[in-house]
């Protein structure tokens, strides 16, 4: 019975020490994300957790999708074309960029192409709100071979701009969604090869 008694206390202990320990820091973060859109601690927790997957801070913080067997780097291509135009998402740039490699090495390099897409007045509202939001702009969309010959498609997760912070104004909140949903699709159906 004393030695219950002794591990309790000792337990008691601890947990005061690491109370005055770490209580004022992690205080100032429950206040914060107190006043966080309510879908803050669920798109942290999700980076979290891929972090913890794969261990790379970047892979934490993207979308991506398996293009499927079969599928071509010139059909997945022209499946983003076509859905982003679909979609009405201003393609503002194409950066090809495995080409370049070859070209400047003169060795056959993987595929990599980077496609930029915004919606120019989401955008300037966006940067509105707060101009860090230029940082992140314009919205990508990435075609990546893999060492194995296997091409993938990659985006910015948005969540954490739309929902990481202070709940974004409703009519901008809107518009966010509706460029994330457009990113998604691109993602999803290029994958598959939809035109």
């Amino acid at each position: 019975m004393g030695f219950i008694r002794n591990l309790l206390a000792l337990i008691g202990v601890a947990a005061v020490v690491a109370i005055a320990w770490f209580g004022p820091g992690l205080w100032k973060y429950k206040v914060a994300f107190d006043g966080f859109d309510p879908k803050a601690f669920e798109t942290y927790k999700n980076m979290a957790d891929r972090l913890v997957e794969t261990g790379n801070s970047a892979a934490a913080t993207v979308w991506r999708a398996k293009v499927a067997e079969g599928l071509t780097f010139e059909e997945v291509d022209q499946s983003i074309l076509n859905i982003a135009d679909e979609r009405n998402i201003r393609n503002v740039g194409q950066l090809p960029l495995g080409e370049q490699v070859e070209a400047m090495t003169g060795e056959s390099w993987r595929t990599l192409k980077i496609y930029l897409y915004c919606n120019p007045l989401t955008a300037a509202k966006m940067v509105e709100v707060n101009p860090a939001y230029a940082a992140y702009l314009p919205c990508r969309v990435s075609v990546v071979e893999d060492a194995e010959g296997q091409l993938w498609i990659y985006t910015l997760d948005m969540d954490m701009m739309i929902y990481g912070g202070k709940t974004l104004p409703p009519e901008l909140l809107e518009e966010a969604l509706n460029v994330k949903e457009t990113m998604l699709q691109i993602l999803s159906r290029a994958a598959e090869g939809d035109f």
